[in-house]
Parts: C-alpha cells; sequence; structure tokens
C-alpha cells in the first residue's frame, strides 16, 4: 500500500560535556551525551577524531507530516488544517509531550497565542487515529498499513527509512509515503535544530570548545548533510539530495528563545486537552 508522508522539517538537541564522567572514560575525551540514536552523530564525530586526535565517548540518554498517497490528493497543508474535522481519525503523532512535538506547539503558542492553540490542539487530538506512541518511524509505517493518513515528525526520518538496507520493512515505510511542509499563517514551516551545549564544569573544556568549533564547519555540516538527511546551518550549502526530493523548504524565521519560553505552556496544554489520550470516540 502506498502512502503519501507530510512532516515537519528536522532536528533535535544533544548535550556535551568534555570531561569524564566516570573512571571506565579515557582521559581527555569529549564525552557526548545524546538523546538521539547515536549513528546519527557518530560519522561527525569519527571525522572530528581523524582530523585533531581526540576521542569521543557517545553516552545514549534514551523536529512535518505524513500521508497516504493515493488516499491524500493534497500538494500543500497548514498546520490549522490538523484540526479541520474531515481529518478524523486520520492522523498518528507521538507523544505530545516529546521534544518535538513540544517545540512544535510552542512555535504555535508564538504564532496564535494561547487561546487559539489549545483550540486547535483539541482539534487535532480529536483527529488522531489512535493513541499517541512510538516514535517517527512507526508513524510512516502506520500510514502504510493503513491506520491513518497523516503522521507528524520529522523529515530527517524519511532518508534514514529510505537508505535502510538492514531493516527492509523500514524502507518499505519509508518509499510507501511523501513528504508535505506544513505551514503557519505566514506560510513558513517549524524546524527543529540540532545544538550542542558544553558542561560548566567541564574538566577538557579545551577540547570540547574544538569539537564545537569542528560541529560547525563546512566538513561536519557537509557529513551531517549527507549521512543524517537534515538541513545544514551553513548558508550556501546544499542539502542532500534525498533532502531536495522533499521539496522546498521555507523555514520559520521565529526566534528559538520565542519557542523555548512558551515550552511550559505547551507541555500544560498537552495534558490539559489531554492529547496523550488519543481521540475520545
Amino acid at each position: 500500500m502506498t502512502s503519501t508522508y507530510v512532516r515537519l522539517a528536522a532536528g533535535a538537541a544533544f548535550a556535551m560535556a568534555a570531561g569524564q564522567a566516570g573512571s571506565a572514560l579515557a582521559e581527555g575525551t569529549v564525552n557526548v551525551y545524546t538523546y538521539r540514536q547515536p549513528e546519527l552523530i557518530q560519522p561527525v564525530l569519527d571525522a572530528f577524531t581523524a582530523e585533531t586526535g581526540i576521542d569521543t565517548e557517545v553516552l545514549f540518554l534514551d523536529k512535518g507530516l505524513e500521508a497516504s498517497k493515493e488516499r491524500v490528493d493534497q500538494t500543500s497543508i497548514t498546520y490549522a488544517e490538523l484540526a479541520d474535522p474531515k481529518w478524523k481519525g486520520k492522523i498518528c503523532m507521538r507523544s505530545g509531550h516529546h521534544d518535538y512535538n513540544l517545540a512544535l506547539f510552542g512555535a504555535a503558542i508564538a504564532h496564535w497565542g494561547e487561546e487559539k492553540t489549545e483550540a486547535w490542539l483539541t482539534g487535532l487530538k480529536n483527529n488522531l487515529a489512535r493513541k499517541p506512541d512510538s516514535g517517527d518511524r512507526q508513524q510512516a509505517g502506520a500510514i502504510a498499513a493503513g491506520e491513518c493518513d497523516i503522521a507528524i515528525g520529522n523529515t530527517y526520518y524519511v532518508g534514514l527509512m529510505r537508505t535502510n538496507e538492514k531493516e527492509p520493512e523500514q524502507k518499505e515505510w519509508g518509499n510507501a509515503i511523501n513528504v508535505l511542509f506544513p505551514t503557519f499563517d505566514n506560510g513558513l514551516t517549524h524546524v527543529n535544530i540540532s545544538g550542542a551545549a558544553l558542561a560548566k564544569h567541564a574538566p577538557n573544556r579545551d577540547n570540547g570548545v574544538r569539537l564545537i568549533e569542528f560541529l560547525s564547519s563546512h566538513e561536519a555540516q557537509q557529513i551531517y548533510a549527507e549521512k543524517n538527511f537534515e538541513y545544514p546551518v551553513e548558508p550556501g550549502l546544499e542539502p542532500s539530495e534525498m533532502v531536495k526530493s522533499f521539496g522546498t523548504l521555507n523555514a520559520d524565521t521565529l526566534p528559538l528563545a520565542e519557542i523555548g519560553k512558551n515550552r511550559k505552556a505547551a507541555s500544560e496544554m498537552v495534558d490539559r486537552v489531554g492529547l496523550d489520550d488519543g481521540p475520545s470516540s
């Protein structure tokens, strides 16, 4: 069964500490604490080690939409439309409390205000096909299985699924969906980011700074764009051919501080409308 994937542009944050988290970690090593799958950052870290001789240690700590190619014929969509009753029982998503979604809801609050955003979130809840669960890849699988027509998620997972030679099922999910970039009233799409922070008391601070500088370099940005299917932050650096095939991204210019300050309100709103309880009927 073929499906369409309408997704948000992608990213997530990871925190970094330069130093030793325990005796088992090498002296001088930059320890990277990440909520992302380690393989997403490993190619860049390998390049950093090759260039500087500084080792890294990854500690896994455990940011669009999707829609059926045959069941959804739209070539564009707005965030507001997700609350339209025409999509009742047709939307899948991961938990509303996930960082990806809280950032989106925080952006909605910045654009629309809390009252309008809560009404929209209630409409979104009413349109869910099932209780929010699992990750972005599983939402694609749900579309391929006919459980829903649209899902909220991040674009880079599409590239990771479509190139997944080890898990044929995920490759099928990725190829069964298309990407659309939903927009706010300004015609722009919310974008999550990947960021780095240095621990205040990191023993190997200088090495940590060198890693952060490397991550923002042309070489690292190229690796990130090609291997992770994300949008590089370096001006003028092209995304991968896979990402280009998704279409043109017109990224929202809303300051991150505006989104961040709405995080608590967004989380409380998710609870208030009972988003993670799934559809009422």
